[in-house]
């Protein structure tokens, strides 16, 4: 039509992430899919939302799903736990533990657990330990820093058993990003 300019690559994946929602295939909240209560499934079958981690050290994070659409992020750490909250054909919509969002392709992604000890309390004075058994009395195995990225073996919903760097021990849950609270994960 004249007089109409084309619309800008925002506003189109503004557009785009507007219809995935309103078409339902994002809803519910990490608390309903921890709880299993109104846990809503992606198109893959898969609950959403759902942690997940980066199998590669290169990993663009997109404005939208898509190789068309520009690079947001570059993470360089693999193993970096990620949480998928949106699913778009064979692409991944995800949060980091700082918060931004973005799009990856699904053969980025690894099913394999990880979290990050506390990440909120980086750069504070904060002593994160990891325990010997999963009980606030035992002894630590080693004290975390703030944001260093470990396995998680399992979690029973309170405790979480990971391995970081070597070190294997148990940590509360709540000071986990990478599994939902009162989640249970097995390996």
């Amino acid at each position: 039509m004249p007089g109409l300019a084309p619309l800008s690559r925002t506003f189109r994946a503004a557009l785009l992430a507007l219809a995935i929602a309103a078409a339902g295939l994002y809803g519910g909240t990490a608390e309903a899919a921890s709880a299993g209560q109104g846990m809503t499934r992606g198109p893959s079958g898969l609950p959403l939302p759902r942690f997940v981690s980066l199998k590669s050290g290169r990993v663009n994070s997109r404005i939208g799903p898509g190789l068309s659409y520009s690079v947001d992020w570059l993470y360089l750490k693999p193993g970096l736990p990620m949480e998928i909250i949106q699913e778009y054909d064979n692409w991944r919509r995800v949060r980091d533990a700082d918060g931004a969002e973005g799009w990856i392709n699904q053969s980025l992604l690894s099913g394999r657990r990880t979290a990050m000890a506390a990440p909120w309390h980086k750069g504070k004075n904060a002593r994160i330990d990891l325990l010997s058994e999963p009980d606030g009395g035992s002894h630590a195995v080693a004290i975390l820093e703030p944001g260093v990225i470990g396995t998680i073996k399992t979690c029973t919903g309170e405790w979480c058993q990971m391995t970081f760097d070597g070190y294997t021990g148990w940590i509360d849950q709540s000071l986990v990003w990478g599994a939902y609270p009162g989640e249970l994960v097995t390996d």
